[in-house]
């Protein structure tokens, strides 16, 4: 039995960080339903990576949205409106993305909600919060990532910012938004009252920062300054970044720098003794090592370093990962076949719970695909009795 089997979601959300909350409850054991639009649903269903598509959907879609039934309804219809209410009614979460106000217009705030269901638990996602003058502001990852300062992490001193070229402001935020609703459901669990959590893009965004972001709070608000070669971390000093070798790339992380220097036959760097070298002499020690590494192929400086546990690591392309044993014994990849027989691999979550790897073969639904099941299974439609609450 998985941890949270009989909770029941429902995902108003669209694109990724909510839906990607909703994906993590389901893949621990969660019942979870996409409450969407009757005429195209979920817009990430046509936000296409390298134009990937699969039955008419991306593939990103299906990625973030396996293991879901689908509800459309219009909720702009009384009557559709109400099938929806009912259903709330049912539910242990409801998780939403929409620019702020737009549930309330609908009746569907958390005000208005939690008297239909008071042990409801309500995960709201928003671009930068509820007020200020980003409010209204798209929360899309790149923008949020732009305005939060993290570009200016990236690349080497002499190169504009450069943001994450991942979805990172979306995936912090569905993270953040899982652990919230853990913590209020394990609280409803002991005062039988559900209640609000609240994320935003831009507070995991500076969250994720946290580290660096204390240092320039507490360092007289200096900025940070990226080194101009091979830069890994603005606030790390040499050998701290990635090299080039003859046939690849090696990493290196932290470390004493003469020490690197005997292991890998670098006369130059024996004479950085002085632990603050490592920051204030952090480009010149690195332009050195740059050098004398172009020399060998990689497998030749791990075979030097690796016996010494000195912190290093080859610098894989995916085709490299999935041969090596160490990517084949996480036996991350799992096959999503769906009703017509087609097949689509992707990543399973990555938590192991008493031993158990966390797959799941339920495909992404169509718009509106359980429909006829989940009304006569909930029995929406049908006249309930004022302010009768159903217990989820």
């Amino acid at each position: 039995m998985r941890p949270l089997e009989g909770i029941l979601v429902l995902d108003f959300s669209q694109f990724l960080a909510g839906p990607s909350a909703a994906l993590r409850l389901a893949d621990l054991g969660a019942r979870v339903i996409k409450i969407e639009r009757p005429q195209g649903g979920d817009l990430s269903r046509q936000l296409y990576l390298n134009n990937l598509e699969l039955d008419g959907d991306s593939i990103l879609f299906h990625t973030i949205n396996r293991n879901k039934e689908s509800y459309a309804a219009d909720l702009k219809n009384d009557k559709e409106l109400e099938k929806v209410k009912q259903l709330i009614c049912q539910a242990d979460i409801l998780i939403e993305n929409f620019r702020p106000g737009t549930m309330e217009k609908l009746g569907l705030g958390y005000e208005e909600v939690k008297n239909l269901n008071p042990r409801l638990v309500y995960g709201y996602v928003s671009g930068y919060g509820k007020k200020g003058p980003w409010r209204n502001k798209p929360g899309q990852d790149l923008l949020v990532q732009s305005l939060s300062g993290l570009p200016w992490l990236n690349g080497n001193g002499d190169q504009p910012p450069i943001p994450f070229a991942l979805s990172i402001a979306d995936m912090m935020t569905g993270a953040h938004l899982v652990q919230g609703l853990l913590a209020a459901l394990v609280r409803r669990g002991k005062t039988g009252m559900g209640g609000l959590v609240e994320v935003s893009l831009m507070e995991s965004t500076l969250d994720f920062q946290f580290e660096v972001l204390s240092t320039f709070l507490n360092d007289g608000g200096q900025a940070p300054v990226r080194s101009s070669v091979n830069n890994a971390n603005a606030y790390l000093g040499a050998p701290y970044g990635i090299y080039e070798t003859t046939d690849g790339y090696l990493a290196l992380a932290m470390g004493s720098v003469p020490k690197l220097g005997e292991l890998l036959g670098c006369l130059e760097l024996l004479p950085y003794t002085d632990q603050r070298d490592c920051f204030e002499k952090r480009d010149e020690i690195k332009s050195i090592l740059a050098s004398h590494l172009k020399d060998k192929p990689t497998k030749h400086w791990l075979e030097h370093l690796e016996p010494a546990d000195y912190w290093c690591a080859e610098v894989m392309n995916w085709d490299k990962l999935m041969e090596h044993e160490g990517f084949r014994v996480l036996d991350i990849v799992q096959e999503i076949i769906r009703p017509n027989g087609r097949a689509m691999k992707t990543t399973r979550c990555p938590i192991t719970i008493n031993g158990e790897r966390l797959n799941s073969s339920k495909w992404a639904p169509k718009v509106g695909e359980d429909n006829g099941k989940l009304e006569k299974e909930f029995s929406l439609g049908e006249q309930q009795p004022d302010g009768q609450y159903i217990e989820g």
